[in-house]
């Protein structure tokens, strides 16, 4: 039976990237399709790999390099519509602000931790935007790789958190949206679970645990 659940925040917590993306894009008038073209190939490199090594996004979520160091960087490639760059001050604030709790998860969060499974945050982090307003009785621990200077894929903050739980992977369970990750995880024995929607999740994570992990 499962043991521990490690979990992603942004898009597996939360409402979907996509949709907190979008709502950023028209508020500071960026070009999307440039947007979208720059973002593809910095995100597939930094999750992907690539043959030329490291890029901004690695240092970023080390936090080898802080959150303002990266706002200018970004800005100074994003064009908006009026053909400038976008303010850089408070970019990432503004980019992750569409971000919202989904309940539904944090119930099946603290339902598991009552009933004994583990529970341990794994987030990448861009700067510190997180709502944490009850983290302390949904987690029992939490792992933001700006802080712990390691990030996901690296096999290394997985064991970071299996430590801070006390678990062996075969004892737990990953759950995140980007498939990278969750490949990183089932190559170390975790159980990888590739979030796509909230009932699922929960519908599959009761299946392992063995538990009622939702309200009525």
């Amino acid at each position: 039976m499962v043991k521990g659940v490690l979990i992603d925040w942004g898009g597996v917590l939360t409402t979907g990237l996509h949709e907190a993306i979008t709502e950023w894009l028209t508020a500071d008038g960026i070009d999307a399709a440039h947007y979208r073209d720059l973002m593809r190939d910095l995100v597939a490199h930094a999750y992907e790999g690539g043959a030329d090594g490291e890029n901004p996004i690695h240092a970023l979520e080390r936090g080898e390099v802080d959150a303002a160091t990266f706002e200018r960087d970004l800005a100074a490639r994003l064009l908006t519509l009026d053909g400038g760059p976008p303010v850089a001050e408070g970019l990432l604030a503004r980019m992750f602000a569409g971000f919202r709790p989904v309940e539904p998860m944090y119930e099946m969060l603290r339902a598991a931790r009552a009933s004994g499974v583990a529970t341990c945050l794994v987030s990448n982090s861009w700067g510190d935007h997180y709502l944490r307003d009850g983290w302390d009785v949904c987690f029992d621990a939490v792992v933001i790789s700006g802080e712990v200077g390691m990030r996901k894929p690296e096999p290394r903050i997985f064991h970071h958190a299996l430590g801070l739980v006390g678990l062996s992977p075969g004892d737990c369970v990953f759950i995140d949206d980007i498939e990278a990750n969750i490949i990183a995880a089932r190559a170390l024995g975790m159980i990888g679970l590739h979030h796509r929607d909230p009932d699922a999740t929960i519908t599959t994570l009761e299946t392992l645990s063995r538990l009622k992990l939702r309200l009525d």
